[in-house]
């Protein structure tokens, strides 16, 4: 690899860093900042609270990867990253410091739109300017290495007193660390905003950058032609299950699982995730070696899909009483089973040429993000009848063989060449 791909890889793995950092940073200080802002609500309004401004910030996300997809096709993949992380970044910052629910949900919906252009366009330039042997390795390393994010958010959130003291003491002004963690947050991100200007715009965008005779960045292309639409709903619904059982059932692990599966122990959802994205950051390097070793990316999809098959039954219906260490190992365990977020990532983009590729490389990822408001209200519109294990349970059947047939469904991208436009 020459020196500009490396270059390339340290920036798109600190983003994705941060952006993971801020993407469950929520999930870690919800249940802290409603009940320090809202101290008289009841439990359940906490609960239910917390997951509608987690939707509220996936729709975002959902969002996000539509408009910056679209400009990273029309005006390029480097502007697109710089543009996405100085918007969460600022979010961020403000979500420390905001008072009411209406507020807290606005600046979540912006903070979501922000996050939804890293991965994509990191991934996209990538794709675009490695050897086509090697981009699964690229990714590989950006993924793994910005899964960790979730352990410093986890980190800071539960042990942010040292900070927010010493913060306090500067501005005379409370400092819990539910805002010592947003404002990390945002300054990690101001910070990876000046790396950003080494990293040089893909030699294929570059090709047609000019040329106003090829389409780009056409959302509507992807729904012009059945195989279009087929391969792209495909390419989202493989991801699904990953968002599933972090969504739901890592992400309400101290809320609801902790409690319906009797652990022994209190659970703290902070090191639900942490533990989760440690095993995801571990899964995502396997999954990364066994793509090269095997030559596949379908192969390693479909053994990651039974894993996690495996792993959703034994969670649900045979680890009541687990001691709350062993609930965090199970996690850790969960995490590893979705730990093919690189490869569905690098499937997405390998599918589509370079004219579209940028938006479905951003819009995949995040109308999988954004799956988690459907799962989370499927899963509560059930919740009535069939009580918390069988609807997480059926939830997960759906998704679950959703993902299968899609993915046997994709044509195997390695090593395939991406220099084609997309008519």
């Amino acid at each position: 690899m020459n020196r500009k791909t490396i270059m390339l890889i340290i920036v798109a793995a600190l983003g994705y860093f941060v952006d993971i950092y801020d993407l469950v940073l929520f999930n870690v200080v919800k249940r802290e900042s409603l009940q320090y802002l809202f101290p008289d609500q009841n439990p359940q309004w906490v609960t239910d609270t917390g997951i509608f401004l987690f939707n509220m910030q996936m729709t975002g996300m959902l969002l996000g990867g539509l408009i910056w997809g679209i400009l990273g096709d029309k005006k390029g993949r480097v502007e697109v990253l710089f543009g996405s992380i100085l918007l969460y970044s600022a979010a961020n910052i403000t979500n420390a410091f905001i008072t009411s629910i209406p507020l807290y949900a606005a600046v979540r919906i912006i903070a979501g739109i922000g996050l939804a252009g890293e991965l994509g366009a990191g991934i996209t330039l990538i794709s675009e300017t490695m050897a086509k042997d090697k981009r699964g390795v690229g990714t590989m390393i950006v993924v793994t290495f910005g899964a960790l994010g979730a352990v410093l958010a986890g980190l800071i959130g539960i042990e942010g007193e040292k900070i927010g003291a010493f913060l306090e003491s500067l501005f005379h002004f409370p400092f819990p660390n539910w805002r010592v963690a947003y404002i990390m947050g945002g300054a990690l991100g101001l910070v990876l905003l000046i790396l950003r200007i080494g990293v040089f715009e893909s030699g294929m965008f570059s090709e047609i950058r000019h040329a106003e005779h090829i389409k780009k960045g056409d959302f509507f292309l992807l729904f012009r032609s059945w195989t279009n639409f087929k391969k792209y709903l495909a390419c989202i619904l493989v991801g699904v299950p990953i968002w599933y059982m972090i969504g739901l059932l890592v992400s309400l692990s101290a809320d609801i699982f902790g409690k319906e599966l009797a652990v022994q122990g209190t659970v703290v959802n902070g090191k639900a995730f942490m533990y989760c994205y440690l095993g995801l950051s571990a899964g995502d390097f396997v999954s990364g070696l066994l793509s090269q070793w095997w030559k596949s990316r379908k192969k390693v999809v479909i053994l990651y899909l039974g894993m996690s098959a495996v792993l959703i039954t034994y969670f649900l219906y045979f680890s009541h009483g687990l001691s709350v260490t062993a609930y965090y190992w199970l996690c850790f365990a969960i995490g590893g089973a979705t730990g093919y977020w690189a490869l569905f990532v690098i499937i997405a983009s390998e599918q589509f040429g370079t004219n579209i590729r940028s938006t479905v490389t951003n819009t995949v990822p995040n109308f999988v993000r954004g799956s988690v408001p459907v799962i989370t209200l499927s899963f509560q519109f059930l919740l009535p009848t069939f009580g918390n294990v069988n609807s997480a349970a059926l939830v997960g059947l759906i998704v679950m063989a959703l993902a299968l047939v899609s993915i046997l469904s994709l044509k195997e991208s390695f090593s395939k060449d991406l220099n084609y436009i997309e008519e």
